[in-house]
């Protein structure tokens, strides 16, 4: 009785004319073959650059790429972080050594990274920081930490829970979770969130669109206007708020209320003229004008004078 055999190629059950037969047909026979013949084509394919780059001292991008087995866009980041060495042929051609990646991979030896650590950070990196940044793992220091719940954070310093948490993130501040809750360093939240002694003796502020109202300002010209003249700011549940003090010595809103003086606009619409030309007249007669914001006051006495005399010389040109 001959023997049934399952095939090797497409899984038909078949009966065998022979112990060594494995396909049950040529046409199963012939497509496996192809198929291992691809198989070796296509290692012979990754094997060969790999084998080519063995021998070669000088890499490009790709074939630096296929050596540390990365992609070649992250070959193109480590050149431009500096740890990477490349040298600049032409325009369109650039080597790297591979000494080089030999010499930065033996420079960066592998740290196993626990889930609650940082990583450590260089020596040449940590003499960059500014003495008064924040530590990013502030649990390397030897000085107890007091801990604060993000509760007290919020209600203390007035800020919103997205706040809290993105800027945590974003600073490394030290935190731990107990029963649920997470609680935060005090010192690092005092350093982040603390208030100047100048500020705290302010007592009037002004909410962004108050300030508008007030002093007839845009909200882009006043974020301006406190970041050239740092005027004092500060954010509560996600508002920022003025310093009324500050913005009054800026905008002057008791001279815009003055009968003394003109407004650029105002001159110019009582003149029946444009308001670059009340800005020449202004400039060539030296009139006293008062910056108030991003807009001029001119001193109504001078510019009323200049005016009449001008008039004046205009209707003796005419009886002429």
């Amino acid at each position: 009785m001959r023997k049934t055999r399952k095939c090797a190629f497409c899984g038909k059950v078949f009966t065998c004319n022979s112990g060594s037969q494995r396909y049950c047909s040529e046409h199963c026979t012939e497509t496996a073959k192809a198929q291992r013949k691809k198989k070796q084509q296509d290692f012979l394919k990754t094997v060969q650059p790999v084998i080519d780059i063995a021998s070669q001292e000088y890499l490009t991008f790709s074939k630096a790429a296929i050596l540390m087995g990365c992609s070649r866009q992250y070959v193109y980041k480590l050149v431009n972080e500096g740890k990477l060495p490349a040298s600049r042929i032409s325009s369109r051609m650039a080597f790297i050594r591979k000494a080089d990646i030999e010499k930065m991979l033996a420079g960066n030896p592998y740290h196993r990274v626990l889930p609650t650590s940082k990583p450590k950070i260089s020596s040449s990196l940590s003499s960059k920081k500014d003495n008064n940044h924040i530590p990013e793992n502030g649990m390397r220091s030897s000085e107890p930490l007091d801990y604060i719940s993000g509760e007290d954070v919020m209600a203390t310093y007035k800020v919103k829970k997205s706040w809290l948490y993105a800027s945590a993130k974003r600073n490394n501040i030290p935190m731990c979770k107990i029963a649920g809750k997470n609680y935060y360093s005090r010192k690092h939240m005092d350093a982040l969130f603390g208030v100047t002694a100048e500020i705290e003796a302010l007592t009037e502020w002004l909410t962004t669109g108050e300030a508008e109202a007030l002093y007839s300002t845009t909200k882009e010209s006043l974020r301006t206007q406190a970041y050239r003249r740092h005027i004092p700011t500060k954010r509560e549940y996600g508002r920022t708020y003025y310093s009324k003090i500050h913005l009054d010595e800026i905008y002057h809103p008791d001279l815009k209320a003055s009968d003394a003086y003109y407004t650029t606009t105002e001159a110019a619409e009582k003149y029946g003229t444009t308001k670059s030309n009340i800005c020449v007249i202004v400039k060539k007669n030296n009139l006293t004008k008062v910056k108030v914001g991003v807009q001029n006051l001119i001193v109504k006495e001078e510019l009323d004078r200049i005016m009449a005399s001008r008039l004046a010389q205009f209707g003796a040109y005419r009886l002429q």
